[in-house]
C-alpha cells in the first residue's frame, strides 16, 4: 500500500486548510484510514480517522470540532479539513491505512504510512 499525504503549508491562525491522501494504486480502498501528526520535539500524535466505507469517524479531543476527516471512494482519496488552526496545529501531518477496516487510535495498527506533508500556523 502506497499512500501520499500533500495539502500542507504555511497558514495564519484562524485559517483553513485541507490535506488529501491517495493511494494511486487503489490498494487501501478497504482500509480504515486515519491521520496523525508530529510536532517537533514531539511524539506521534492520533488526530482523526474514518472507517472503509467513509462512516465510523472519530477525532482527537484537541481537533474535534474544527478538523473533518472524509473519504472519496471513487477518488481513492481521503482529506483532512482543518478549519480555524491553531498555533499548536502546527506539525508533520502523516496519512496511514489500517490492516482492516476501521483502524483504531493506536499507530501501531497502522502498517501503512505515506510520507508527511508539513502544516505550519503563524500567529
Amino acid at each position: 500500500v502506497q499512500l501520499q499525504a500533500s495539502g500542507g503549508g504555511l497558514v495564519q491562525a484562524g485559517d483553513s486548510l485541507r490535506l488529501s491522501c491517495t493511494n494511486p494504486r487503489r490498494t487501501s480502498s478497504n482500509n480504515g484510514v486515519a491521520w496523525f501528526r508530529q510536532a517537533a520535539g514531539k511524539g506521534r500524535e492520533f488526530v482523526a480517522r474514518v472507517g472503509w466505507n467513509g462512516g465510523n469517524t472519530f477525532y482527537a479531543d484537541s481537533v474535534k470540532g474544527r478538523f473533518t476527516i472524509s473519504r472519496d471512494r471513487a477518488a481513492n482519496t481521503v482529506y483532512l479539513q482543518m478549519n480555524n488552526l491553531k498555533l499548536e496545529d502546527t506539525a508533520v501531518y502523516f496519512c496511514a491505512a489500517a490492516r482492516g477496516a476501521y483502524g483504531s487510535s493506536r499507530d501501531s495498527d497502522y502498517p501503512y504510512w505515506g510520507r508527511g506533508t508539513l502544516v505550519t500556523v503563524s500567529s
